[in-house]
């Protein structure tokens, strides 16, 4: 291995990100598997009487249901804003620079010349594909970014949900087991 080489950084890989925005992903699925669940059967067990704290569940699912969708869209859109002006321009000017180096390698006159410009053209079509790998780069921070109001809520409420539904089983536990008051003789 080659001591002067940089690792390779999780940000620019567009697979690792990608890889990163499928984890999110598969994530909160399965706590949002454990919510739909879990206020499912909250709302079976409250039938057509709720009581307050079921209602406040309720009211609590919707509003964060639209702060996350909001915060998403936000995140997105700040995203974008930071990719759109960078990325074609960067795009541009690679092409240009590829174009650039083609003209010169066809006006070669001489062989140190033709070796000068073949190498200017690999280095500028390099650059040229390093820009398409950071497009996916780009459009999976996108994606991340949009993600993560979602995810968070989506977690924190498979833990908040399932910690009040451990602490009803425990506490209905030691009813249950609770020895029965002696009888007065």
């Amino acid at each position: 291995m080659n001591p002067t080489a940089a690792p390779i950084s999780r940000f620019f890989n567009p697979f690792m990100l990608w890889a990163d925005v499928a984890c999110k992903t598969g994530d909160m699925w399965l706590s949002a598997s454990t919510v739909i669940g879990l206020r499912t059967g909250q709302m079976l067990r409250s039938g057509m009487s709720p009581s307050a704290a079921d209602l406040d569940e309720l009211t609590l699912m919707g509003l964060e249901k639209l702060a996350a969708a909001s915060e998403a869209t936000g995140a997105m859109a700040n995203q974008l804003h930071t990719v759109q002006y960078d990325l074609p321009q960067r795009a541009v000017r690679h092409g240009l620079e590829a174009l650039n180096a083609m003209v010169a390698l066809a006006a070669s006159s001489s062989p140190d010349q033709l070796a000068d410009h073949t190498e200017r053209l690999l280095r500028a079509t390099a650059r040229s594909a390093a820009a398409g790998t950071q497009l996916g780069s780009a459009a999976a921070r996108v994606a991340l970014r949009g993600l993560k109001p979602i995810h968070s809520r989506a977690t924190a409420n498979a833990q908040r949900l399932s910690a009040a539904v451990a602490a009803d089983v425990d506490a209905t536990t030691r009813r249950v087991r609770a020895p029965a008051p002696a009888a007065a003789a």
